[in-house]
């Protein structure tokens, strides 16, 4: 996920390239790694790959600098076009930038330096992986709500939990 945030004071406002890459499993649904940095390049990904449990199968989009990383033995599949096996992580993506008001709106809220960003998205992992625990704990099945089975809408039987009910400040 790439994003644009200003630097500096207010009176030297520069304008900064920050990216964010994360890395998910599909089951539990987590968020198993993540980099801010301020670019995408194959050393950040493989030191993602090297602190993360190895993996059977390995999905990104298309993205070259993937190509370059050490999956160690495990396989990879770069969807340039199809983003059938990366839905996952767009999904996690998007709830990133519901729930974060630094990816929200680019004038408004951001972060003026990337420790501040990773602090931030750091606080989110962990409260995105406990409330995924608990939820798999926890959880009720997910059914469709009625008159609704095509259009993905589900009605959640979770309670009164939300994301939120796990952040530790």
């Amino acid at each position: 996920m790439s994003l644009m945030s200003f630097t500096g004071s207010s009176r030297e406002k520069r304008i900064a390239k920050r990216e964010m890459m994360t890395m998910i499993s599909r089951e539990p649904r987590q968020i198993q790694g993540f980099r801010v940095a301020q670019d995408k390049c194959a050393w950040r990904i493989q030191e993602m790959v090297d602190e993360t449990p190895k993996a059977e199968k390995y999905c990104s989009d298309g993205y070259l600098g993937y190509s370059d990383v050490d999956y160690y033995g495990a396989e990879y599949v770069r969807n340039s076009r199809n983003k059938a096996d990366t839905h996952h992580i767009e999904s996690v993506n998007a709830d990133l930038r519901c729930s974060l008001a630094g990816l929200q709106r680019r004038s408004r809220c951001f972060y003026r330096t990337l420790a501040t960003f990773e602090a931030v998205v750091d606080a989110f992992v962990e409260a995105y992986n406990a409330f995924g625990a608990w939820k798999l704990r926890y959880g009720g099945p997910v059914t469709h709500m009625p008159g609704n089975e095509n259009k993905h809408l589900h009605r959640w039987n979770y309670g009164t939990a939300s994301l939120f009910d796990f952040v530790v400040i």
